[in-house]
């Protein structure tokens, strides 16, 4: 089986200057940087203890900024590699603005590159972040003994029945792992099942959050979403914005100063989503335009990364995106501390125990339709943001998860 991967992953790699190129028109790539994905490193390694973190896209980094931050002031730590797949994740990294931290993007799987990145970053430990399986770069690590660490670990259903029909094949790779940090039971269930040993259950370190967040709020911005009849649509994902600007146009026959804001998962498609809006007959403004926000603005379309948290901030109601369609939602936890009131639709499986927290917690609402999402935030513009308490009890579990992490955590 690992023969069939390799030559599988080797014809992806014969094809991949093909799939760089239609990612470069997509703006899914960075035009200086790509070359990474192939070991063209663009920055120096430098001297001394190096670890590595590894995890997909912006959902997944931000789950490790709270452990970078408290590796950051170890002193026996002299750089932390982070690589990703997505240009995303580059940009919100970026804005971290940690000394040790150097990124580059995740190397093509194959046998040969996967040597050559180790044989430059030469890694003391790695980790991998979230669902991050990678059989040849897994497979070069454990032969240079270096420890192999999954943080946050998550295996669905779907996903631990695709590695099981390859029985033999994923307790190879599975057994490699030195420590295995499970998000969720279920996910330490599916982890043993295909041959990892260690597995711990120290809970979800989403729960966790940076000690160094920081909100620039422009006033003129706060001033007229301060004046308005606000909600926020957020993470959303093609069809949801057309949704929630349908939803928008109902709510403003009783709501004249209605604002919707919409923060799409990829920015890349804010064009389409303004002209979605424009076909809807809806006034819109671009979060960088530098023209003045008219009064009459109906969509306010956040399109940069890294200012989520300004908008929680400024807006009480958030309905989650990813969930309307079939892609397991988005992680509702950074909204919930900014005391807003949580809705999403029926797919949520991506968080399922942090949702079922937030249900039990009175703090999220399902919905299924535009007529119940108008009902709710009928009912919502009328009602107080969540308490405190709830914002105190999150930072304490939070805490309590980082902690046991770093307990774990063997550098």
């Amino acid at each position: 089986m690992l023969f069939l991967y390799r030559l599988l992953i080797n014809i992806i790699f014969i094809f991949s200057p093909l799939i760089v190129i239609i990612r470069l028109f997509r703006k899914k790539e960075d035009i200086k940087r790509f070359k990474e994905k192939f070991c063209f490193f663009s920055k120096e390694r430098g001297k001394g203890n190096l670890i590595w973190f590894h995890g997909a896209s912006v959902g997944e980094i931000l789950s490790i900024v709270p452990i970078l931050e408290k590796l950051e002031k170890n002193n026996k730590i002299k750089k932390i590699l982070i690589t990703s797949n997505t240009l995303s994740s580059s940009k919100v990294l970026n804005k971290l603005r940690l000394k040790k931290i150097i990124h580059q993007f995740f190397p093509i799987d194959t046998n040969l590159h996967t040597k050559k990145f180790l044989n430059y970053w030469k890694p003391s430990s790695a980790f991998f972040i979230d669902s991050e399986i990678w059989p040849n770069m897994f497979l070069n690590l454990k032969k240079r003994n270096i420890p192999i660490n999954l943080l946050n670990g998550r295996i669905t259903k779907k996903s631990f029945l695709r590695w099981k029909f390859f029985s033999n094949f994923s307790k190879s790779i599975f057994c490699n792992l030195d420590l295995c940090l499970s998000s969720s039971q279920e996910s330490k269930i599916y982890l043993k099942k295909l041959g990892a040993e260690n597995v711990k259950f120290v809970g979800n370190l989403k729960f966790s959050q940076s000690e160094n967040e920081k909100l620039i709020i422009n006033n003129n911005l706060k001033d007229f979403i301060s004046s308005k009849k606000t909600w926020c649509a957020s993470s959303t994902h093609k069809t949801e914005e057309k949704f929630c600007g349908l939803v928008h146009k109902i709510l403003k026959k009783k709501y004249k100063n209605l604002l919707t804001i919409i923060i799409p998962r990829h920015i890349e498609r804010v064009d389409q989503i303004k002209n979605e809006m424009i076909d809807l007959n809806l006034k819109v403004h671009t979060h960088q335009s530098k023209m003045k926000i008219k009064n009459d603005t109906d969509i306010y379309i956040v399109d940069t990364y890294g200012a989520t948290k300004t908008f929680y901030n400024l807006c009480k109601n958030v309905f989650l995106g990813g969930s309307l369609i079939d892609r397991g939602g988005q992680n509702p936890l950074e909204a919930t501390r900014y005391g807003c009131n949580i809705l999403h639709g029926p797919s949520t499986k991506n968080f399922k125990e942090i949702y079922k927290f937030l249900k039990k917690n009175k703090l999220s609402i399902k919905l299924n339709t535009q007529k119940e999402m108008v009902n709710v935030l009928d009912k919502l513009f009328k009602k107080r943001t969540n308490p405190k308490k709830i914002q105190l009890k999150l930072k304490y579990i939070g805490q309590k998860i980082l902690h046991s992490t770093l307990k774990e955590i063997k550098l």
